[in-house]
């Protein structure tokens, strides 16, 4: 009897979850009643395991008493030696270990809530130490962990890059777009004069919205590198000499769609637009790569950091008559 015990105890191997404590704790604070049942096994795992190993012992030590007061000194020591090398092969005899997982698996509820509730019983028996789980990475923000802990294997630009990516289908346009407070933009009728490339040149940008009237009207973009190259002597106006061509994006779009729009139309500049179809910003295909990357990407043409920094700056001064009166 000591002995089958003995063996069936050592048969048992608690069942691990598939998935990892951090995915275990993140689907529990989301309500997940069965992810908090697998955490709560995980972490009296330790215990299970020790209280198993202290079973093995407390049996193999019962089994030489017994076989002693049975058999005599001399046989009983020979036979709990047997016993002690042969019963860990028989318990991982198949038939042996789903016999005992079963009967185990209709008792867990109760070991555990043993472990849980007397916690210095375990602490005092526990002997055997749990390798971490070795389990699948299951969602994304489990990734976003992993990748923000491999410092020793990431570099810090590698970590950025990747947890940019990862968030990347989330991010909206509005979030990266140059505002529409710092667009600098040009009227069809100005004449492109060495005046008027100086001052372009001058703003920081290489791409400028070309309106008729405002804002809310652009009728083409205006590319400063084409303005430098050009071989006609006469005089032009902006209408003249943008390209007629013009994409329009909603702000709410996400970066993920702007960018197959970027492919797609093999454009380099949107216009952005809000639900009235008024111009709420402009957007690169630069600005959403460096969206992707989590980094800057600096040409000849940048001057300012962050254009939406400047468009907070100057929001101090903007509508802000002397006479006027919020309402």
């Amino acid at each position: 009897m000591i002995n089958s015990l003995l063996v069936l105890i050592a048969s048992i191997i608690p069942r691990r979850s598939v998935l990892s404590l951090f995915e275990l704790e993140r689907r529990r604070e989301k309500g997940d009643s069965s992810a908090a049942e697998e955490l709560k096994r995980e972490v009296l795992l330790e215990d299970v395991f020790s209280l198993r190993h202290a079973a093995e012992a407390l049996l193999l030590v019962l089994a030489v008493i017994t076989g002693v007061a049975v058999f005599g000194p001399l046989f009983g020591a020979l036979i709990a030696v047997v016993i002690a090398l042969v019963y860990g092969r028989v318990a991982r005899f198949e038939f042996v270990h789903n016999l005992a997982q079963r009967i185990y698996e209709q008792y867990e509820h109760g070991v555990l809530n043993f472990v849980e509730h007397h916690p210095s019983v375990g602490k005092l028996i526990r002997t055997v130490t749990i390798p971490q789980n070795d389990a699948m990475i299951c969602s994304r923000e489990e990734l976003e962990h992993a990748v923000e802990n491999a410092s020793a294997i990431l570099t810090q630009n590698e970590i950025k890059m990747i947890t940019n990516s990862l968030h990347f289908e989330e991010r909206r346009v509005e979030e990266i777009m140059t505002p529409r407070g710092v667009i600098t933009s040009i009227d069809k009728n100005e004449i492109i004069g060495p005046l008027t490339l100086h001052e372009l040149h001058e703003s920081g940008h290489s791409r400028f919205p070309v309106t008729d009237g405002d804002i809310d009207h652009v009728i083409g973009v205006l590319h400063v590198k084409d303005l430098l190259s050009l071989n006609d002597k006469k005089t032009q106006t902006a209408e003249g000499a943008m390209e007629p061509k013009v994409y329009y994006i909603n702000q709410d779009q996400t970066l993920q769609h702007a960018l197959a729009a970027f492919l797609k139309t093999r454009h380099h500049m949107f216009i952005v637009v809000n639900g009235y179809r008024e111009t709420a910003g402009v957007v690169t295909l630069e600005d959403v790569i460096e969206a992707l990357l989590g980094r800057k990407i600096v040409d000849e043409f940048d001057v300012h950091d962050d254009l939406r920094i400047v468009a907070e700056r100057n929001a101090k001064s903007n509508n802000n008559s002397t006479h006027g009166t919020n309402v």
